[in-house]
């Protein structure tokens, strides 16, 4: 992380801060040390966990908008924070790439409220040597009869990936929850091809799995954070080929910078800049 982000901390400046466990806990503690009061909006409650306790910080655990839908969501909470005399000051959606859905839905919903928004861009990992995918229907392509494939894409595309390359020998590591396990038997995956494990952070149990189920190919999202770049180093160790899943474009109408210059951008237009 950077420096810190303001001279002087911003007195009542509030944050939604949308994220995961990737980015999110880091930056939440650089906002944090800025003088931000924080409302961080997490999937799970094993996501909130990285976070932490602190005085100037709210978690809420739990999909924006899940029983209305994202958008509606969006503009209830916005709504409901200026009723309370507490606007938020911005708003940043550092979620996954691939969370598309939420972030449409802040990319849509914050302009038509008037209210800032920053989105948080990963960077482009250097892809030399990897295969890069448009899009999951393409896989069947890319696979020859009986290849020992394993699937790190998350459990929502298990389905597509399986259908397009029926032909390959498919596993799959996968996020320990009854709906990722669900969507992956649905898929047609048998319980001796599933590892639905956390990641392991240092690469060891990942390493163990492609050498215990001979894994040949590795299929995972180009989403530019750490779970790609350890699939890199992977592949690259056991001389196993790297397939990218690209990610989708960002969305229009929100201001995507890096993470320098994002909080380069909240230092200068903070309520003491």
């Amino acid at each position: 992380m950077g420096g810190t982000i303001l001279n002087h901390p911003p007195h009542g400046g509030r944050i939604w801060l949308i994220a995961g466990t990737g980015e999110g806990p880091p930056l939440a503690q650089q906002l944090l040390a800025g003088g931000w009061h924080l409302k961080v909006s997490v999937v799970s409650r094993a996501a909130a966990l990285a976070y932490g306790a602190h005085p100037q910080q709210e978690l809420a655990v739990g999909a924006i908008g899940a029983l209305q839908g994202p958008e509606a969501g969006v503009a209830a909470e916005l709504v409901e924070a200026r009723r309370r005399g507490e606007p938020y000051t911005w708003v940043i959606d550092a979620t996954h790439p691939f969370a598309t859905r939420i972030s449409a839905a802040l990319a849509l919903t914050c302009p038509a409220q008037g209210q800032p928004l920053l989105r948080l861009k990963r960077p482009d990992l250097n892809a030399t040597g990897a295969g890069v995918l448009g899009d999951v229907a393409s896989l069947g392509a890319h696979c020859r009869p009986g290849e020992r494939v394993l699937l790190a894409i998350g459990a929502r595309r298990l389905g597509d990936a399986v259908a397009a390359a029926p032909q390959a020998l498919h596993h799959a590591r996968l996020l320990p929850h009854g709906e990722a396990l669900a969507l992956a038997l649905a898929a047609g995956l048998p319980p001796g091809r599933l590892a639905p494990l956390r990641p392991s952070g240092d690469g060891r149990i990942e390493r163990a799995l492609c050498r215990h189920w001979r894994i040949e190919t590795v299929l995972c999202r180009r989403s530019g954070g750490a779970n790609e770049a350890q699939w890199h180093r992977i592949c690259a160790e056991l001389g196993l080929r790297l397939l990218l899943l690209e990610r989708p474009p960002e969305p229009g109408q929100a201001e995507a910078l890096p993470l320098e210059e994002l909080l380069q951008r909240l230092g200068q237009s903070g309520p003491h800049a």
